[in-house]
């Protein structure tokens, strides 16, 4: 009867143990041991950690410009320019808190 390449126990014929098992990858594991290695990768760690807080900061603050210009469009300002101008000026008032509390918050997290 014949089995092909492999011979019996799935292993080819005259092989010892597979290069992918523990033994064959014992020297592997002092790659990971190596100083400059574990240096460079706290610091590109490091640096994704700041791209990623800078990221999120950037979103608060568009978040928070996105948010009054939303508001801004929705109000239906009729009037003088004085009566205009304070209905401007209410909305504002209503929504630049949560704005500077969203720029508040992006910036400390760069901090």
């Amino acid at each position: 009867m014949h089995r092909g390449a492999l011979g019996a126990g799935g292993r080819g014929a005259g092989r010892g143990p597979r290069a992918g098992t523990i033994q064959g990858m014992e020297g592997f594991g002092g790659f990971f041991n190596d100083p400059d290695l574990q240096k460079r990768l706290q610091e590109m760690a490091e640096q994704m950690s700041s791209a990623q807080s800078l990221a999120w900061a950037d979103n608060a603050i568009k978040l928070a410009v996105d948010m009054t210009v939303a508001a801004i469009n929705r109000v239906n300002v009729q009037g003088t320019a004085e009566q205009q101008a304070q209905q401007i000026r209410a909305t504002m008032a209503t929504v630049f808190p949560e704005a500077v509390t969203l720029v508040r918050e992006a910036r400390q997290g760069l901090s």
